[in-house]
């Protein structure tokens, strides 16, 4: 045998990484060879967790972790990712090696499609997510089938993709929020592992590849200190940062509304106003609307409008949207005039108090009888009638609105916009067990930051549990019920 041969058979022996690939600035290095876990390092911690197969790691088991035997600052990683049912496993960059917990350095990029967790413990972190310190709740890939993650690094700046489309980016302030004990959940520079993290959760991972990237600048955050504090403790806390109700008015674009998205930290679900008289009117709108946002990495909601919407759409149509959400703002009223409270011109109350209870049972009718997730703009009056909005809102009224939603599992709005229901209903609503969502009803491009809604946070001590989450297939109000001929009542 050569001696330089010998030389580097002693160098492996005792220098483990001297053997690594060369790093060249701006190359893709394959960093797994399909076969073996050279170039790796198992935790000390149920290191059966972590094998090969099938030219992919196997991460399936007790909680494990597998470093890669690296250091890196900038750069951009690549893998072919498949999850099975139940998978829940994730991506950590800029770590360092620990031979048991979580680990303490860097962040965790998450990999789940379809886990949920269970009702006391939801988990809403979704493929795609800088976890707890920006969060993505809407799984944009399926269980069973390789998809590819890309996640990108430039000093402060995170980005990452999903088959290419970006789901999701982060830029690190000087000096962020950390809880006690997370003060090294930020950059720096590190290696990679990846993660087992219980018997019932598969992820392979293929194909892994690392690129160096040179030194850059940091980038300036787009936004401040305080509400990047802000978010990071509401997603640290588990609250999933939706806003349910966004439409594409004003010229808004799905581009924007996505930029957005990832520019503040808050995940979008947008909607179309699906009616009589209303842009999407029958299956063939509604269907080209869903292809028109198709592969956006935002939830795909259904505003149902007035009561004609049942008559107008098939439940195999409906069904094809993420959930569906109606308002009462749209009825026929007792002499037979289609109020919209919304439209000055067409809204008629000859009595006040008359106007509320018909009003109040209308409610009842629609969150009874239609195949709805959500009630939004709750509560919202006449602008004639606003002023009034304490008096007219009575105890025994919102108690009426809150045992029609608990009864049927339907979820309330706080709507951002008009910043509805008052505090006392909302108290109310949670010790009644309805769930909650978030929501604006823009009218343009301005979306705000659900100002209202995160003030009820506190206000009415909501908790993660309170909040509503998108069904199953199975359990979508549509697939349920049905589509009813007509609204009684």
């Amino acid at each position: 045998m050569k001696k330089s041969a010998l030389f580097y058979l002693f160098l492996a022996a005792l220098f483990p990484g001297a053997c690594q690939p060369k790093f060249q600035t701006g190359e893709w290095i394959s960093i797994f060879d399909g076969e073996t876990l050279k170039g790796w390092k198992k935790s000390a911690e149920n290191p059966e967790s972590l094998t090969v197969e099938d030219g992919a790691i196997k991460c399936f088991g007790e909680r494990a972790h597998l470093f890669y035997e690296g250091d890196f600052k900038n750069f951009e990683f690549e893998t072919e990712v498949k999850t099975q049912e139940k998978a829940n496993s994730g991506i950590f960059i800029h770590t360092s090696y620990q031979a048991e917990g979580w680990p303490q350095k860097g962040y965790e990029i998450q990999v789940n499609n379809s886990f949920r967790g269970n009702e006391n413990n939801p988990e809403r972190r979704k493929t795609g997510s800088v976890y707890n310190i920006r969060n993505v709740y809407f799984p944009i890939v399926e269980d069973n089938e390789w998809f590819k993650m890309r996640i990108k690094v430039v000093e402060n700046h995170i980005e990452v993709f999903v088959n290419d489309v970006k789901v999701n980016e982060y830029i690190e302030p000087e000096n962020p929020w950390r809880p006690d004990g997370g003060e090294g959940l930020k950059l720096g520079k590190g290696t990679f592992a990846l993660q087992s993290h219980d018997p019932g959760s598969t992820t392979f991972y293929r194909n892994l590849k690392v690129k160096v990237l040179p030194d850059s600048e940091r980038k300036a955050p787009e936004v401040d200190k305080e509400w990047d504090t802000l978010v990071t403790k509401l997603m640290r806390a588990g609250f999933p940062l939706v806003d349910y109700h966004v439409h594409l008015k004003g010229g808004l674009t799905i581009e924007e509304l996505v930029e957005n998205s990832q520019k503040i930290g808050i995940n979008y679900g947008v909607a179309p106003n699906c009616g009589l008289h209303f842009p999407v009117t029958d299956d063939e709108s509604l269907n080209e609307y869903i292809e028109s946002v198709k592969g956006s990495p935002t939830f795909k909601g259904m505003q149902a409008e007035g009561r004609e919407w049942i008559t107008l759409f098939s439940p195999e149509a409906v069904a094809k949207f993420d959930y569906v959400f109606t308002d009462a703002m749209t009825f026929t009223d007792s002499k037979g005039r289609r109020n919209r409270i919304w439209i000055p011109e067409e809204v008629w109350v000859d009595n006040k108090q008359q106007f509320m209870e018909q009003m109040v049972e209308k409610i009842e009718a629609i969150m009874s009888q239609e195949p709805v997730d959500i009630y939004v703009n709750p509560t919202v009056l006449p602008a004639q009638l606003m002023d009034e909005y304490d008096e007219l809102w009575t105890k025994e009224r919102m108690e009426r609105v809150i045992k029609v939603l608990a009864d049927n599992n339907i979820a309330l709005e706080i709507n951002a916009r008009y910043k509805t229901p008052s505090a006392e209903m909302i108290k109310m609503a949670k010790e009644a067990g309805v769930k909650f969502s978030f929501g604006t009803n823009n009218t343009g491009r301005d979306l705000g930051r659900l100002e209202y809604c995160i003030q009820m946070i506190e206000e009415c001590k909501l908790t993660p549990n309170d909040m509503f989450e998108i069904k199953p297939d199975h359990l979508k109000p549509v697939n349920v019920k049905g589509l009813p001929d007509k609204i009684t009542g």
